[in-house]
């Protein structure tokens, strides 16, 4: 290939070249555009999404794709065209039939652009291999399982706490920290920045539930984790730490850049991602990608060479057996365990954030909450709740899952791809091929099923709406047999966090009228939410 454009280079003028250029964008955008062969030219969309899926790969980079794939869906209707062979489709029917059980729809090539390792349960494509990496890991997320790591979530998010209240001590005498530490005080609250130390909190229990070892970023107040400076080496060793070279890096700032990397990546066609990866920014990008990949080969590395007898995730995926009998490889081990990573982190810590966010900035909501947990769990002075108190706590469930719904870290329509036979949703077929997506960040917002008043945090619409409509829009954790199987310990996490927080501290924003700031890469990310605390008087 490269040998053909050498030639072409050297024998073609710059009038051939414009020629040649013009040629292959016709050939390429064009023609499939006139032939239509997914019969979908009929959908409205942004003018150069019918031709290139440049818009898209444009929009996904900017860091903000559901707020202008939303705008569209008000600007056009339910059914949009994203790209020359995607669809997006913002009707909340549409979720059961586009990532239903047996309907046949495969993930899109989308994905893979999130392989590094190997494929694990997120990226995998194939069906057959799909249900049986599934086989071996959902069960370690059954709510029996879910249960036994419930102390090791209430030692981080007590650990959150007690450093909480040592600032909040300091503060109270009119004392801040440097700026590296980002934290103030005035003699009233602590004021903090809340998205650090939720993804310090996040990391620490994914590194101990996956790893069986936090990562320290707690007790470190800074966002920090140990990589191989050579992960082949690492990868065939699985030696001590002091056998591989390693070196420390900002973990939670390099998942923010493999998230976005991968998912402006993910929407471009296969053929172009070898040249596209050669750009500046894209090759920053996959630096992010083998970094991240390091922190699961070294921890990993780590546990085989000294293993410990413990219950925790990596513990049960070495002990979980494919229908066949047959446990995982050492390379899909550590797949999964980079995939555990990412989805345990990044994920509960957006949502923390995201859910104290609107909590301080609607005051009545706080205080009805505060009643709730003050009602059920008693008055005494204990850091932290428990999964069996906050299974009584409907209020609580109400907050979350307001939060969920205004700000769903997984907020874009994840594509699928129409299988044969076609799909028809939303009153009209689509064609085998056809890449279909529903995004959530629409759905969450439409007044039909939510409200007039879909843009308010407000969680007692839980409890005024109808529960089935509810049911089958809510879609925090998505849908059918591609959904995330992590999500009953998600939602255990985000119950104790959020009830051990909200029932120790009074909360409210710097700015009364602050929005949330968030850019999206595969997950819509807060980029900070500053925060006044002030310990509450439990009598």
């Amino acid at each position: 290939m490269l040998g053909i454009f050498s030639l072409l280079y050297q024998n073609l003028n710059p009038t051939s070249w414009i020629s040649l250029i013009l040629g292959v964008f016709v050939l390429v955008h064009v023609i499939p555009y006139l032939f239509d062969p997914h019969s979908i030219r009929r959908h409205p969309g942004p003018f150069l999404a019918k031709f290139s899926d440049l818009w898209l790969g444009w929009v996904s980079k900017n860091g903000h794709r559901s707020e202008v794939v939303h705008e569209i869906h008000k600007k056009y209707g339910p059914i949009v065209r994203l790209a020359p062979n995607h669809v997006s489709i913002a009707e909340p029917d549409a979720l059961n039939v586009v990532y239903a059980h047996g309907n046949g729809a495969l993930k899109s090539d989308f994905y893979d652009a999130f392989v590094s390792i190997a494929r694990g349960i997120f990226n995998t494509r194939d069906r057959g291999e799909h249900a049986r990496k599934r086989k071996i890991v959902s069960h370690i997320f059954s709510q029996k399982s879910v249960v036994e790591f419930e102390p090791q979530i209430r030692e981080y998010v007590a650990m959150l706490l007690r450093q909480w209240d040592r600032l909040y001590d300091l503060s109270q005498r009119g004392l801040s920290g440097s700026e590296g530490e980002g934290w103030k005080g005035d003699g009233d609250r602590l004021w903090l920045d809340c998205l650090p130390w939720a993804n310090y909190l996040a990391f620490d229990i994914v590194g101990d539930l996956a790893f069986g070892a936090p990562f320290g970023m707690i007790s470190a107040g800074r966002d920090l984790a140990v990589v191989p400076k050579n992960q082949e080496d690492a990868m065939k060793s699985y030696g001590t730490e002091a056998s591989v070279d390693v070196v420390e890096i900002p973990a939670v700032k390099i998942l923010n850049g493999r998230g976005e990397y991968s998912m402006s990546m993910g929407v471009l066609p296969p053929l172009w991602r070898p040249f596209v990866r050669h750009l500046p920014w894209y090759s920053k990008g996959q630096k992010d990608v083998k970094a991240l990949a390091g922190i699961a080969i070294m921890a990993v590395a780590k546990r085989f060479a000294s293993p410990v007898d413990r219950v925790d995730l990596l513990s049960k995926l070495q002990k979980g057996r494919d229908p066949n009998g047959n446990p995982l490889s050492r390379e899909e081990l550590t797949a999964e365990c980079l995939t555990l990573l990412i989805a345990g982190s990044d994920t509960t810590s957006n949502s923390t954030c995201a859910i104290l966010y609107y909590l301080a900035r609607t005051r009545r909501a706080q205080l009805e909450l505060q009643k709730e947990l003050d009602e059920q769990l008693g008055t005494e002075d204990e850091l932290t709740a428990t999964g069996q108190q906050v299974k009584r706590l409907p209020y609580l469930d109400a907050c979350i899952n307001e939060a969920l719904r205004l700000h769903s870290t997984s907020a874009l329509g994840l594509p699928r791809v129409a299988p044969e036979g076609g799909i028809t949703a939303a009153g009209q077929y689509f064609p085998p091929g056809t890449v279909l997506s529903v995004p959530s960040y629409s759905i969450h917002r439409d007044k039909e099923i939510w409200g007039d008043d879909v843009e308010d945090y407000r969680p007692e619409r839980w409890f005024e709406r109808n529960q089935a409509d509810i049911q089958k829009t809510f879609n925090p954790f998505s849908y059918g047999p591609r959904a995330c199987v992590g999500r009953n310990l998600a939602f255990l996490e985000l119950q104790i966090i959020v009830a051990s927080i909200m029932r120790r501290y009074d909360i409210v924003l710097e700015h009364p009228n602050q929005k949330l700031e968030t850019r999206e890469g595969f997950l819509r990310k807060p980029l900070g939410c500053i925060v006044g605390l002030k310990k509450r008087d439990l009598l």
